[in-house]
């Protein structure tokens, strides 16, 4: 380690899963420094970082401070970093039931929201055929994620502890994209007026100073 700062965040410009890791170690005040992977250079299967990561994508988080231990799975990562270095439960919880609900959501996005906006952003913008049939499915399980969302956010503030935790934080990237590509043109979807909760929760999550710090990285960065 060169850098002197505790971790090394293995990422990608557009990535959105290295994002959210950011935002959680801005949160917890936590040095890093960041390394964009070109992955038109394949870098992410390069030696060096499958030497660490063997699945070969991003995040993959060194934390230079346990041996350079290695983590990957963004998730994964959010839950060490909060169980290891939350020391005041920021961004956690303490009852036992809301341990499981806060599992619950991370699994819940890295299975649900993850992967259902994932592929309808690559079929939208980046799959060599325009298959409409594959769109429009992707886009409809967006909707039911954000109407499984919309159903817990309009009974309360947040998903789990009645506080903002890395359950809230997991899902703040995808939902930048399911706003500005995927659901965009989709069937007069209206995410502000259709998911009113949903929005209202986005909007606060984004405000935080942690979260705008870093999307005006991701945004200085994207220029670059």
């Amino acid at each position: 380690m060169s850098h002197g700062k505790q971790f090394t965040l293995y990422t990608h410009v557009g990535g959105p899963n290295g994002w959210k890791v950011a935002f959680v170690l801005e949160e917890l005040g936590l040095t890093y420094e960041s390394k964009y992977l070109d992955f038109s250079k394949n870098e992410q299967k390069a030696p060096e970082h499958t030497a660490l990561n063997p699945n070969g994508r991003i995040p993959t988080l060194v934390d230079h401070q346990n041996g350079d231990f290695a983590v990957w799975e963004s998730n994964a990562i959010l839950l060490y970093l909060q169980e290891k270095y939350d020391k005041e439960n920021k961004l956690g919880v303490t009852n036992p039931n809301d341990k499981y609900t806060l599992l619950q959501w991370l699994f819940f996005q890295a299975s649900g929201q993850g992967p259902y906006f994932g592929q309808a952003f690559w079929f939208l913008k980046y799959h060599p055929e325009n298959l409409p049939s594959a769109i429009e499915r992707y886009q409809k399980e967006t909707v039911r994620v954000f109407t499984v969302l919309e159903g817990v956010l309009s009974k309360q503030e947040w998903l789990v502890g009645g506080k903002p935790t890395i359950a809230d934080i997991a899902f703040i990237t995808w939902n930048r994209a399911a706003f500005g590509v995927v659901l965009k043109d989709f069937q007069n979807v209206n995410v502000e007026k259709d998911f009113p909760s949903v929005y209202k929760w986005h909007k606060k999550l984004e405000e935080r100073p942690a979260v705008a710090k870093v999307l005006q990285i991701q945004a200085e960065v994207q220029k670059q």
